[in-house]
């Protein structure tokens, strides 16, 4: 007998979709590092290609949440991901027929990065359409779960596949994903992806009313500015410093296993926020998000491996259920005709603080030394996630959906004026810690 959350159609339908997309997705960042580095022996050319995605995911994020609060998300959906199976498919077939060129791989690269903009939103605004308000928090864990099971599978197996025949079959497989996707949201009820009011204004004006629903609500721009801070130092120093320090100490298989701890930290925090119930579902994923700084503090301080690997997996399972702490509370209390534009302010800051963590870590670690600079990060981490709890509408936002006179943005403590930051990018896997 299907568990009661897959009895409801359309999320079946939903979360076949994302599992299809999302094995594709997990294996083209590997499958298109090798594919361009074999076609070009360039390495500056993958930075161009990976830098023509990313810049146009930041500039039409706002434009891609306007769309989807003002669309059927189930229509922008099936747009972006036939799109997208369009765009890799013909990036796959440059590369299987030796016909690489970098401004064309480029081009498609920026078309797919559009796309994402207009995915991300779209996805998280979806789901409470598909699910009752008491199963959505069930529905975020299990995405999560199968999103986790992607980043764990999806790159080894890329890498093995373009080992044996380049990158160019794993991207023609990412297209494929696409496509079936897209054949699988056609699939959901109309009436599953309709906006709750009609957007009469100009994508100008709608972008406008989000950022002022976004400042109104005081736990969202409270988090936001929290995790904000953790992605500035929590992803350049992991992705630069950790392998470093990690083979400093224990070798490259280390790092590996590090990898894979987190990565299992992150599948049981999905299992176990499927069976969790608790009335302040944000206070605990805030709570939990503190152990993501572990990771950081052991590198700079040299642990062994053991104790590396240990504080990977627990830094895995803070971060996995304060990713479906925080899906969950915004998918339940913000307004649904502004859930796409507010999360996409929260992508769009949350993504734009990544790089400026990346460029600046490399010089801090030449001037005071590698360790020094992940104790540094660790603390602002642990000091970043922490700080949200001080607010009092974090610690007592209620799990569940209140009755729609509740979901007022007056109802959380409004801020006029107050600036905001940003946090996590569930959907597009930069989530919380």
């Amino acid at each position: 007998m299907l568990p009661p959350l897959l009895r409801h159609r359309d999320f079946r339908r939903f979360l076949t979709a994302q599992s299809v997309s999302l094995a594709g997705t997990s294996m083209a960042p590997v499958a298109l590092a090798f594919a361009v580095l074999d076609a070009s022996g360039r390495p500056r050319d993958l930075g161009v290609v990976l830098t023509a995605h990313m810049v146009p995911l930041l500039l039409f994020l706002l434009v891609g949440g306007a769309t989807a609060d003002r669309l059927p998300r189930r229509a922008v959906l099936v747009a972006a991901n036939l799109g997208s199976g369009l765009t890799q498919g013909a990036t796959a077939a440059l590369l299987l027929t030796g016909r690489y060129a970098l401004a064309p791989v480029a081009a498609l690269g920026f078309l797919n990065g559009i796309l994402a903009a207009f995915t991300t939103p779209a996805l998280r605004g979806i789901v409470p359409e598909l699910v009752p308000g008491d199963r959505i928090r069930q529905a975020n864990a299990l995405l999560e779960s199968v999103r986790n099971t992607a980043k764990v599978l999806g790159p080894s197996l890329s890498g093995v596949l373009a080992e044996a025949a380049g990158g160019g079959p794993a991207l023609a497989f990412d297209a494929l994903t696409y496509l079936v996707a897209a054949g699988c949201l056609t699939c959901l009820s109309p009436l599953a992806a309709v906006p709750a009011r009609p957007r009469t204004s100009g994508l100008a004006a709608d972008i406008r009313d989000g950022w002022a629903e976004y400042r109104r609500i005081r736990w969202v721009w409270t988090v936001s500015l929290g995790f904000c801070a953790v992605n500035l130092v929590q992803v350049g120093t992991w992705q630069v410093l950790g392998p470093v320090l990690t083979r400093q100490g224990g070798g490259e298989a280390a790092w590996g296993f590090v990898l894979s701890a987190r990565g299992a930290g992150l599948l049981a925090a999905s299992a176990l926020a499927y069976r969790l119930v608790v009335r302040r579902l944000l206070r605990l994923g805030q709570a939990a998000s503190v152990l993501g700084a572990l990771p950081l503090l052991a590198l700079g301080a040299r642990l062994d491996a053991p104790w590396l690997v240990a504080a990977a997996l627990a830094a895995g399972l803070g971060s996995g259920i304060a990713a479906v702490g925080w899906d969950t509370s915004l998918q339940e209390h913000v307004p649904p005709h502004a859930l796409s534009r507010v999360s996409s302010i929260d992508d769009l800051l949350s993504f734009a603080a990544i790089p400026v963590g990346q460029l600046a870590v490399g010089p801090l670690a030449d001037r005071f030394g590698g360790p020094a600079v992940a104790v540094a990060a660790g603390a602002v981490y642990a000091a970043a996630a922490a700080a949200p709890l001080a607010s009092r509408t974090v610690r007592h936002l209620p799990h569940g959906r209140p009755a729609p006179a509740a979901e007022s943005p007056a109802a959380e403590a409004p801020a006029p004026g107050t600036p905001a930051g940003t946090a996590s990018a569930g959907a597009s896997g930069t989530g919380p810690g």
